[in-house]
């Protein structure tokens, strides 16, 4: 339910639970205007899922057509995450110097026209090509998003708000590989493309209508290649945002592990239809929503940091019984299922509360802070991709093994770095926001 004001405060466990820091939350007064802000954002991310997600089905329709192995098509999926990593890293510090808006509308309409691009591409090496230029155009959906959102919030505040946001675009997920095989039954793999230019057109106007600039220009960056750089190095300098960063990387990399083999796992592994894959799809792809949604509760109770540590540490578990179970054989789909179905549950608590971390004192440099996150996450689970198809098999060891090796690096980056290293004291934040 939306408050009148969204009331929060950062409450972070550096030593033992008893041990808390604690500081205020930017906030704005709720009502219309804040759902609107909420609905419309959430449908503009929602167009990274459908982009990744929608094809998904087609991938062995696409290998037979464009006469590809299992990893050229996977390296597809690779291209658009590598785009979206490096665009980030452009485009991010001109939505500080330029404003919001205005890269967002720019990144729309490359898109749509890249999504084209796609739907008429003769071989797998042009698609993966295309892809990149898809992800850098989307970069700028994603990047001037998460600026949006730390631009008016932080903290638990922000945590908050981005779980909202996942139950708007969570949708996208359990809709998109449904529409795919939908579109299938009576086209081909290509117009799948063509529909995604649609939702982007279509979202240029709702950009333009229904979302203000929340970056005022007195609060702008100089657009300058040299204090990019300098900010950049900043960023990189900062041991805690880096980690944290990281962090997001690999738990992102998990999805993109399951996101990539999953077709091949469960179809050619387990012969389930296009159908029947949408389905199983969906249900996971709900389970995430679902985390995202209880997020907000354990919030009220437990800090920042112990949410996100629990979370990691519960997801290395469900990856170590999902690899047992894939080298052993037991159980079959319906086993198999559940942890997987448990690890994108636990994504959904990873996800808002890593950026919420990591952004809490980069207020003024919200767009550039936020493409370094958006690069380590999407660039980590693009580099992943194509190591799970690289093995060639229809069995859910090879995505078990990455999931296992990215947890547990996670962890040890939680323990090693995160929780033994203190953030900036309220009043740095304050200045900087």
């Amino acid at each position: 339910m939306v408050r009148n004001r969204v009331e929060a405060h950062v409450t972070t466990t550096l030593g033992a639970a008893a041990s808390r820091s604690q500081t205020p939350d930017r906030t704005e007064p709720a009502g219309r205007r804040y759902v609107q802000f909420v609905i419309v954002l959430g449908a503009l991310i929602a167009l990274g899922p459908l982009t990744i997600d929608m094809y998904l089905p087609a991938f062995p329709e696409i290998a037979d057509d464009l006469n590809a192995s299992d990893s050229q098509i996977q390296l597809t999926l690779t291209g658009m995450l590598l785009g979206l990593a490096v665009g980030q890293l452009v485009i991010g510090p001109l939505s500080d110097a330029f404003g919001r808006r205005r890269p967002l509308m720019v990144g729309l309409g490359v898109h749509a026209l890249a999504s084209l691009l796609c739907s008429l591409a003769p071989s797998a090496e042009m698609l993966a090509s295309v892809r990149v230029l898809q992800g850098f155009a989307g970069a700028a959906v994603s990047v001037t998003a998460m600026a949006m959102v730390r631009d008016q919030f932080e903290g638990i505040a922000m945590a908050r708000l981005m779980a909202r946001l996942i139950l708007v675009i969570g949708l996208a997920p359990i809709i998109a590989p449904t529409l795919g095989g939908v579109v299938l039954t009576w086209s081909g793999w290509r117009t799948i493309f063509l529909v995604i230019m649609v939702a982007a057109v279509a979202l240029i106007g709702v950009a333009a209508f229904g979302l203000r600039e929340t970056l005022p220009p007195e609060r702008r960056q100089p657009a300058r290649v040299r204090a990019s750089l300098t900010a950049y190095g900043a960023l990189l300098r900062d041991r805690r945002f880096l980690a944290l960063g990281l962090i997001g990387g690999a738990m992102m990399a998990t999805l993109f592990a399951y996101v990539a083999g999953a077709s091949f796992v469960l179809q050619d592994g387990f012969g389930l239809s296009e159908g029947e894959f949408a389905v199983v799809f969906g249900i996971n792809a709900a389970t995430f929503v679902l985390g995202s949604q209880i997020n907000p509760l354990l919030l009220r109770r437990f800090g920042l940091i112990q949410v996100l540590t629990g979370a990691i540490l519960m997801t290395l578990g469900s990856s170590l019984v999902l690899l047992t179970l894939g080298l052993t054989g037991w159980g079959g789909l319906a086993v198999v299922v559940v942890p997987l179905a448990a690890n994108l549950g636990l994504a959904g608590f990873a996800m808002p509360n890593t950026p919420a971390l990591a952004l809490a004192n980069y207020g003024a440099s919200a767009g550039t802070a936020a493409a370094v996150l958006g690069c380590l996450q999407f660039g980590v689970g693009g580099a992943i991709a194509p190591v799970v198809g690289a093995f060639g098999s229809t069995t859910v060891v090879p995505m078990a093994s990455v999931m296992v090796g990215l947890t547990a690096t996670a962890a040890l980056l939680m323990f090693g770095v995160v929780r033994r290293s203190a953030p900036a004291p309220a009043s740095a934040s304050a200045s900087r926001g």
